[in-house]
Order: structure tokens, then C-alpha cells, then sequence
């Protein structure tokens, strides 16, 4: 390799190159040579690392890295039941969090989040500003019946409009630096968390949201019907087949009934006069469970079979419920409010409205006073 360095100088020339050229070539040559050596050196000790690298025997662990700490000490806590806690927050109320390692298991433990599900039966559009006007039509016209010759009557059906408000829902969440650092998967578990707790909220007020700044819920609209059970604890066969039949035909076909799990377990008992279940389970795959040949489903929010209670409601909730989604749930990260505590804080706000848009498509069953 030193050879391509090499600078030669012809016998007949050499004689008539200057002194100070000749020792600038020298000195050139040797500096060359110098460097393709360590360059070669270098080359030489990396093929050898390679070489003893791939000629090593394969690691008993499937070629795995060794147990990290966080491993070690979840392996000792398995065999000998005793834990090494770090707190991963600095506020002296902080838990300790013991975090199994990556490669035993990813999952988190949650609990259970119930939720009404009206969003499935009712109606559900998109809102484009903080207020929807629906025009309403509140009569239709007279007309009546003349005989040969005689002048017709005038009349005109009348007409108004109704207002459904947007609202927001709103929360913050604060999650320590370390945490984030070292909790695997903590940030998508929050922002699952805050999702079942919205979906939560508002499920509870499409039912019963009766207070200004959530949206109107469909038990506590005044302007709808009701039929009476006729006593105070004990829910009435008789009661339901009539609170079914007062609605108009129309609606009472595309009907959906709707109460609690508790109320629900007690119609499963019910028997009409033939003895026949008024619950009738389903056995074919994808179709729902009815009640008097009509579906069913499970609100967790409506109130329980008790004195003066509205257990049971049943109607077209297509046609009489309206939401309206204005902004999907949104969570927005903010790295710099609390940066000097060492703390992220995470907001999520929802903005949604919702209301009763007709009245006579529902009708309530109401228990007795006593």
C-alpha cells in the first residue's frame, strides 16, 4: 500500500531539483505514508472486533439484553413477595408505583366505566356554531267540509322554532415528568381514562341533564306524557301494554324502550294475561332482546323502581331526541404551565348539545305516590 505513495525522482533529474523541493517532496511522501499506515491499523483492529463479534457463542436468554433493574427487582418481587418502591412523583402524597418490566406484560388493570348509551337510539348530527335553531311547526291546517257552492274557509298551519344550546365539558389532568419518563403507556391511558369519563357524563346528562350548563336531558322534559303503573313498588304488565299502546302507531313501530338493569331484571318476571313473558330474549345473532315485540335497552342512568319514580320511558328517540357534536373530546398537552414543578398538564374539553326536539314520540310510565 506504501508503494502508491511512493514519489521517484528519474537519476537525471534528481540533480536539477531544487534542495528545498526535494526535502517538500520528502517530507510530503513521509506524511502519506504515515497516514495510509494508521488508516490500515484502524481498519485492521475493527475487522478483528467483527470477527471475534460473530464468532461469539449465542446468548442463553434468546440473544436478549441483561435483566435491567427494573426487571431484577420484578423478578425478586415474584419469588419472594417483597417490592423495592420508587415514588415517581416528588409531593410527599404521592403512590408508589411498582411497574412490571416491558418484556412480562404491557397491560394496565382498569376498572369498569358504565355509561348510558344513548348516542345508539337517538339522533346524532354536527353543530357548526354555539346554537342550533330547529323551526317547528305547531298546527296544521283547517279545512273543513262545504257543501255545492259554498266558499271555502281560510287557514294556515302555524309555525315556531325552538333553540338547543352547545355546552362544554371540561377537565384538566397533571402528570409528573417522571411519570411520563417512566410508566409505559401512561399518557394513552389517560387519554382513554378521560374519554370513558366524558362518554360517563354525558350519557348521564342526555338522561337526566336538567341543570343550565349541561344539556337537557329527556326524563326531565315537562311536555312529556305519562302513563300510570297504579302502585308504588310493584311494576304493572297491564301498565306497560298501556303506555305502549297511547303512543300513535307510527311511533309505537319504530319504539324503543328504555330503563335500568334493576327495573329491567324485574319485567323479565312479568307475565301478560295468557302467561306469556313480556321479555322476550333474542335468539338470532345481532338482533336485540324486546319487550311486547319491541327492543329494549339498558340505561344505567334511569331511576330504579321506586314510589313517585319514572322507571320505564318509551318512544321513537330517533325522531324525538336530538344531540348535536360541535367538538369531538380533544386533549391538548401543555409542557410549559407547570414545567418549573416538573408536571404536564393535560386538557380535554368536550362541547356538545342535546334537547328533546318532540314531545309526543315518548311516553313515561310513573309509579304512585304510595
Amino acid at each position: 500500500m506504501n508503494n502508491l505513495a511512493h514519489i521517484e525522482l528519474k537519476s537525471d533529474d534528481a540533480d536539477n531539483v531544487p534542495a528545498d523541493v526535494a526535502s517538500a517532496l520528502a517530507n510530503l511522501t513521509s506524511s502519506v505514508d504515515a497516514r495510509l499506515k494508521a488508516i490500515e491499523t484502524k481498519s485492521d483492529a475493527r475487522l478483528d472486533k467483527l470477527e471475534a463479534k460473530a464468532n461469539r457463542l449465542p446468548a442463553s436468554n434468546d440473544n436478549q439484553a441483561e435483566d435491567a433493574l427494573e426487571t431484577k427487582a420484578f423478578s425478586d418481587f415474584l419469588r419472594t413477595g417483597q417490592i423495592d418502591q420508587k415514588a415517581l412523583t416528588v409531593a410527599n402524597d404521592a403512590p408508589g408505583y411498582v411497574l412490571a418490566p416491558e418484556e412480562t406484560t404491557s397491560e394496565f388493570i382498569r376498572n369498569l366505566v358504565e355509561f348510558s348509551p344513548v348516542r345508539a337510539i337517538a339522533d346524532v348530527k354536527s353543530a357548526g356554531s354555539h346554537t342550533v335553531i330547529l323551526p317547528k311547526r305547531l298546527s296544521v291546517t283547517n279545512a273543513k267540509w262545504k257543501g255545492e257552492a259554498i266558499a271555502s274557509e281560510a287557514s294556515e298551519p302555524t309555525f315556531g322554532e325552538m333553540e338547543i344550546a352547545i355546552k362544554e365539558l371540561n377537565t384538566h389532568v397533571d402528570i409528573s415528568n417522571w411519570l411520563l419518563e417512566d410508566a409505559q403507556n401512561v399518557e394513552s391511558e389517560v387519554r382513554l381514562a378521560l374519554a370513558e369519563d366524558f362518554g360517563a357524563k354525558e350519557g348521564t346528562a342526555f338522561v337526566n341533564g336538567s341543570a343550565a350548563a349541561e344539556p337537557k336531558g329527556f326524563m326531565t322534559e315537562a311536555g312529556i306524557a305519562q302513563s300510570l303503573n297504579g302502585h308504588a313498588t310493584n311494576l304493572s304488565a297491564d301498565a306497560l301494554i298501556s303506555l305502549m299502546y297511547a303512543l300513535p302507531g307510527v311511533y309505537r313501530s319504530r319504539g324503543t324502550w328504555a330503563m335500568n338493569g334493576s327495573t329491567l331484571a324485574t319485567i323479565r318476571k312479568l307475565k301478560d294475561g295468557n302467561g306469556n313473558y313480556l321479555w322476550q330474549p333474542s335468539y338470532q345473532a345481532g338482533q336485540p332482546e324486546t319487550i311486547l315485540g319491541r327492543p329494549v335497552v339498558e340505561l344505567i342512568d334511569m331511576p330504579d323502581v321506586a314510589a313517585n319514580a319514572f322507571p320505564v320511558i318509551f318512544g321513537d328517540f330517533k325522531a324525538g331526541y336530538r344531540i348535536y357534536d360541535r367538538i369531538e373530546l380533544a386533549v391538548l398537552n401543555n409542557r410549559y404551565l407547570l414545567a418549573t414543578e416538573g408536571m404536564v398538564r393535560f386538557h380535554a374539553r368536550r362541547r356538545v348539545g342535546a334537547g328533546v326536539v318532540r314531545t309526543d314520540v315518548f311516553r313515561k310510565l310513573k309509579m304512585a305516590t304510595s
